[in-house]
């Protein structure tokens, strides 16, 4: 256990500095200024000055080097645009509410998820499963923000039932929770629905009703477990999903979370805004996909995490 831990801590590792690398360059690599504003560059020996006091005045290998020292003391440097603001401040003060919205988002397509697979497979070739059927081909086909804009539409402006925007209370998280899980919702449910029906041909299914167990204890303790182990394996790209189309559905109801300041970054070319999200989005999905592997190991004692020696 303890090598396989290693090994994947040095992969994270590797990982995390090949996605660094490549989007410190590509960054710098895109024309244009940090300091122009609607196509108007400052004053000479203003922005001079300005790139010497952020450092971009040097090679980029020094800055490329210097930065990586900045990340290796967690310090993701001072925001262009909004100084004297850090990068280490923002995350600060606005992941908490990614992260909320991101939580219940998660829950809510998990759990309906699996509820809407499960009893389709039960219902298999009956109304419910066509309607079950029909729900995960839209989920999957149409974007998050053309949910978000029919749930606003609908919901917040002609039936008056939740806020369109800002942030507070529980309310303010149901519309962008709502359209920001139904895609990962109608994944998992056709996951859920495919593998139940699988697992329900299974000898041990029949073995299990012949036995005379409830109808319940069956479903729930044997075909249900069995049929997640490929659902939980999907967790890792979910989660990618959710964290980074969070960025587009907080622009969207003006959420004060990250996805505000990354795509604010974007237009503004704030450099250390861009690469502070960036390692700090990498960095959270790169632990939660090994904790993914751990879950996975501990649900189905037949997978190794790693070799026996001798």
């Amino acid at each position: 256990m303890l090598s396989f831990v290693l090994k994947r801590f040095i992969s994270m590792l590797i990982t995390l500095w090949v996605i660094v690398t490549v989007t410190f360059f590509l960054m710098h690599a895109v024309p244009g200024s940090p300091f122009e504003r609607e196509g108007k560059a400052l004053n000479p020996t203003v922005e001079k000055n300005l790139m010497a006091l952020y450092n971009l005045d040097k090679p980029l290998a020094v800055q490329y080097v210097s930065y990586l020292k900045s990340l290796v003391q967690f310090e993701l440097g001072p925001s262009i645009i909004r100084s004297p603001e850090t990068v280490n401040d923002m995350i600060g003060r606005s992941f908490p509410v990614s992260a909320k919205l991101g939580f219940f988002s998660l829950l809510f397509s998990v759990i309906a998820g699996i509820a809407l697979g499960v009893v389709a497979a039960l219902r298999h070739n009956k109304l419910i499963d066509y309607v079950a059927t029909i729900i995960s081909v839209i989920g999957i086909a149409v974007p998050n923000f053309v949910v978000a804009a029919l749930l606003i539409k609908y919901f917040a402006v002609e039936w008056k039932l939740f806020p369109a925007a800002t942030w507070g209370t529980w309310k303010h998280i149901v519309l962008p929770a709502l359209a920001l899980s139904f895609g990962p919702m109608a994944i998992i449910a056709r996951f859920t629905r495919a593998n139940m029906l699988d697992v329900l041909t299974q000898e041990y299914i029949e073995t299990a009703k012949a036995k005379g167990l409830h109808p319940a204890v069956v479903i729930l303790k044997h075909a249900l477990r069995n049929s997640l182990l490929p659902v939980i394996t999907l967790l890792g790209s979910l989660i990618a999903n959710v964290l980074t189309g969070s960025f587009v559905i907080e622009k969207i109801f003006a959420i004060p979370g990250m996805g505000k300041y990354f795509v604010d970054s974007i237009y503004n070319r704030d450099y250390t805004v861009i690469m502070g999200t960036t390692v700090f989005y990498s960095t959270l999905l790169i632990i939660l996909m090994f904790l993914v592997d751990i879950v996975y190991g501990i649900i189905d004692p037949r997978i190794k995490l790693y070799k026996k020696e001798g």
